[in-house]
């Protein structure tokens, strides 16, 4: 039996692992903030020697991009020294470590897909924080799966699609960004691909490193508000404007191109890469079946 302990069971990532149809082979240990609260090192050693499993996931993050420019303590202490208490935690019972991270670790600058050993310059406090955090495991724990993914969203927790719907049902129109590029991933898509490296790890068959999951298709923030406005049973009529980055003049700097390079994932794991659109109709239709019409 694989004991695979899930960390940060109430995110969008957690929740669908949860969520998730695991092997009868696996025996899915989830914990929360109160059994395991990443930012204190003491209660991340007793939840994980308490729990001792094979895998520990770590769905737990600090994601206020913003509000991380004036919280830079608090996005490293999640985001940096969570991780880093991980994985000291799994070197000490001999577990595997698979982390996500983000596509902010990179500047945007490149006009080519991002791979996994580009130069990563992140140019937020949250970014700077996810990428700590990357060095932390790679210094402490060879048996790690580090997943860089981008522009998460799902029917829980906070993210574009959510807010997106908010807006609209206030308001006639929208502004939102046209020149910042990457590719919007569901939170149950990037569940799935863990899965299938758990189980590798469980069978040993596991490969350690960096690796980008991503959805096809790249858009624009606009194109993605415009998608999910066409694919909404109520608010069809909303208008999406398009504007610049420095026109809606956001705390933290966001890259201008975000889009990765998915082949090391597939050609190490066989896991392809899913359509957001396909993703962003089971979303919707999730909210507006658990939601009255605004």
């Amino acid at each position: 039996m694989t004991r695979i302990l899930v960390v940060g069971r109430t995110g969008q990532l957690g929740r669908e692992l949860g969520n998730m149809v695991w092997p009868g082979s696996v025996q899915l240990l989830q914990a929360g903030r109160s059994e395991c609260d990443v930012t204190v090192p003491e209660m991340v050693r007793k939840a994980v020697l308490g729990a001792n499993p094979d895998v520990v996931i770590n769905a737990a993050a600090y994601t206020a991009v913003d509000r991380a420019e004036q919280e830079q303590d608090a996005a490293m202490r999640t985001n940096a020294d969570g991780p880093a208490a991980l994985a000291r935690a799994c070197a000490e019972i001999g577990a595997a470590l698979i982390h996500l991270s983000t596509d902010y670790v990179f500047d945007g600058t490149k006009t080519m897909a991002y791979r996994e050993d580009d130069i990563v310059d992140p140019k937020s406090v949250y970014g700077r924080s996810k990428f700590a955090g990357e060095l932390a495991i790679r210094e402490l724990l060879p048996r790690h799966v580090i997943i860089r993914s981008s522009w998460v969203f799902s029917s829980h927790g906070s993210n574009f699609v959510k807010t997106m719907l908010r807006l609209g049902s206030r308001q006639p129109a929208v502004r939102v960004v046209i020149d910042q590029t990457g590719a919007p991933t569901s939170a149950r898509d990037i569940a799935g691909a863990i899965r299938v490296i758990a189980n590798a790890i469980a069978k040993g068959s596991g490969v350690w490193g960096t690796f980008h999951f991503s959805s096809a298709e790249p858009t624009t923030w606009f194109g993605f508000a415009e998608a999910i406005f066409a694919g909404s049973a109520h608010l069809h009529h909303v208008d999406v404007i398009p504007i610049t980055s420095a026109d809606f003049g956001a705390p933290a700097v966001r890259p201008a191109n975000s889009v990765l390079d998915c082949s090391r994932i597939r050609d190490a794991y066989g896991i392809d890469r899913p359509s957001w659109r396909v993703a962003l109709c089971e979303t919707l239709a999730e909210l507006e079946s658990s939601e009255p019409p605004p």
